[in-house]
């Protein structure tokens, strides 16, 4: 099933809806967080400053899904991916298939995160393959994999909003450095 031109401006105007939502949202709790962070820094000085246990598989966590963002980015995978000789359709397997393979390796992350921050990790994975197979799904039966990659870098540079894995990672990052204050 092939959609208009119209169709798939909807559904993008609608993913970059749903990603300014989710900047939003990190805004509102990145600002949120910097009033509670100043009101916990009396209580954490007087803690003990070692670093707990549990605080270093959080903060190996953040690391984790910070380099997970960085691997499941559009522009990284088309170019760390990128095989000439195949169709569109075949490279949108590719694709798809190694941003959930990241992810997948990535799951048992969740547990050390906020649910935030998970939440956002997850909603970049989805919003990435949304973008690979609508892209994919205007191209001809006989696009190359060139096409594909050529189309959906296009699309990021025309709408650098689409991409939201510098949001992500600045939250993600974010967080592990109110961990290690």
């Amino acid at each position: 099933m092939t959609l208009s031109w119209n169709e798939l401006i909807w559904q993008l105007i609608i993913a970059f809806v749903l990603g300014g939502t989710l900047a939003y949202l990190f805004w509102k709790q990145r600002k949120e967080a910097k009033q509670a962070l100043a009101a916990q820094k009396k209580t954490e000085k007087q803690e003990a400053a070692a670093t707990t246990p549990t605080k270093q598989l959080q903060l190996q966590a953040y690391e984790r899904l910070i380099l997970l963002v960085d691997r499941i980015a559009l522009p990284n995978l088309i170019n760390r991916l990128n095989e000439p000789g195949l169709t569109a359709r075949d490279m949108q397997a590719v694709l798809v298939h190694n941003i959930k393979g990241e992810f997948e390796y990535n799951v048992t992350q969740q547990m050390y995160v906020s649910q935030d921050a998970w939440d956002a990790v997850r909603n970049l994975k989805d919003q990435n393959m949304l973008i690979v197979n609508q892209i994919t799904s205007f191209l001809p039966a006989e696009a190359t994999a060139q096409d594909l990659n050529r189309s959906i870098l296009e699309m990021l540079m025309q709408n650098p909003k689409a991409s939201l894995h510098n949001v992500v990672a600045d939250a993600l990052s974010y967080e592990a450095r109110k961990l290690m204050a």
